[in-house]
């Protein structure tokens, strides 16, 4: 069968590859893809949002399914038209998307739901959330409503810096429409981790979990960013908080959507901070991770195209997936002054340096004029290896990750280091 992934950046190149070790896959289309998508399946030069484009592309190269990595064209209602145009695709639909897509849709839903989370208001009036902070004892979080590519959130040390940042959100537009209406919520304290299950509508997969690090610099210093690296699973991770964890949360959440009218078919993503007894939810995406993919399809022993086959015709109950025991870790290699300004063109060596069974997920990546591997993003790769234990896993990323360069490139030191 020929497949079609939409997307470019390692997530989706994570999930080209695994979508390849399938002998039901005879090809892979990628839109737009990245240099590394390039490699190993046919790149198409149109955008993730370009709906219709890519209605177009499914039917001509007749596509047995669409499977959507980011949250942009899910919000976009990609899924709605594709279903509508007859084509099989894998996500939720645009109604769906609004536990990402809208921080206010989700914190109401989880409080009309009573699913765990932090204390909150919503605003989408400057002074009156101004007059709200002012009393709050810091740290107080700020989140975006709407998305804002990871980097909506806010957590502000000061009241000063509070005030500062709803200004920027919802006075000079700093993230456009995402924030015109702002979530103030309780700062809550613990470990944090993500939950992966595959949904059908009706039914849940069993959990995979991972943990990732969203700011720049290491020991969580710095701006927030799309995430900087990641390790699967958590090493404080046991069955029973996984049950924990779907009972509380998971379960609970896709009852409350399909009770909203708005029932969830993909893969749901929660948040969650874990304090001694205490599970609580950070937020929901629509969607699996960046940069969890790239830890988390390793250890994927199943086909993923037959648990994408068994969420489209609404019979995941009857579909075993089975995860490796292995930890697997990988590290973001950024681009000089990224999540800020950063150059383009940056020549990428020795990609063929590492060790074979190392994998190197691009995501800003593409060909120059002269077939060079140059750098096109903020997040440049995700450098990933496997180990029957997190820290051999660590080690060897590290050890490969050094044999890769590009001018300015920068990372973190810490990742899966307790």
């Amino acid at each position: 069968m020929k497949v079609l992934v939409i997307g470019s950046g390692a997530r989706e190149h994570a999930i080209v590859w695994k979508l390849l070790q399938s002998p039901q896959v005879e090809k892979v289309f990628v839109a737009p893809g990245n240099a590394g998508t390039s490699e190993i399946a046919q790149n198409i030069d149109i955008s993730a949002t370009d709906i219709q484009s890519l209605i177009d592309v499914a039917r001509q190269n007749k596509v047995y399914f669409t499977f959507v990595g980011p949250e942009t064209p899910l919000a976009g209602g990609l899924v709605d038209a594709f279903s509508k145009a007859g084509l099989p695709v894998f996500g939720p639909t645009q109604a769906a998307a609004r536990i990402e897509s809208s921080k206010v849709f989700s914190k109401a839903l989880m409080t009309k739901y009573g699913i765990p989370t932090a204390a909150s208001r919503s605003f989408s009036d400057l002074n009156a959330a101004t007059n709200y902070v002012k009393p709050l004892k810091p740290p107080i979080v700020l989140k975006a409503d709407g998305l804002a590519a990871g980097k909506g959130v806010v957590i502000a040390q000061s009241t000063d810096d509070a005030v500062d940042a709803l200004k920027c959100m919802m006075q000079d537009s700093s993230l456009g429409q995402a924030g015109e209406q702002v979530v103030i919520e309780e700062y809550m304290t613990g470990r944090e981790m993500s939950i992966f299950a595959f949904s059908d509508g009706t039914a849940l997969s069993a959990p995979v979990s991972a943990c990732d690090y969203k700011q720049v610099f290491d020991h969580n210093q710095g701006p927030n960013t799309g995430g900087m690296g990641s390790f699967s699973p958590p090493d404080f991770y046991t069955t029973e908080l996984g049950e924990r964890a779907m009972s509380e949360v998971m379960r609970p959440t896709i009852k409350a959507l399909t009770s909203e009218g708005a029932p969830f078919a993909g893969v749901l993503y929660g948040g969650l901070m874990v304090d001694g007894n205490i599970m609580r939810t950070v937020e929901f995406n629509c969607r699996f991770g960046d940069p969890e993919t790239q830890v988390i399809m390793p250890r994927l022993k199943s086909d993923l195209v037959d648990i994408v086959l068994a969420v489209i015709e609404k019979r995941l109950e009857r579909q075993s997936i089975e995860w490796s025991d292995e930890a697997c870790v990988g590290v973001v290699m950024a681009a000089p002054g990224y999540p800020g300004h950063y150059p383009t063109g940056l020549v990428i060596s020795g990609l063929s340096d590492v060790d074979q069974d190392v994998m190197v997920f691009h995501a800003g990546t593409k060909h120059d004029s002269d077939g060079k591997v140059v750098s096109c993003g903020g997040r440049v790769l995700t450098v990933v290896a496997k180990g029957a234990t997190l820290l051999q896993a660590r080690q060897k990323v590290y050890n490969n990750l050094s044999r890769i360069s590009f001018d300015g490139a920068h990372y973190r030191t810490d990742i899966a280091q307790f």
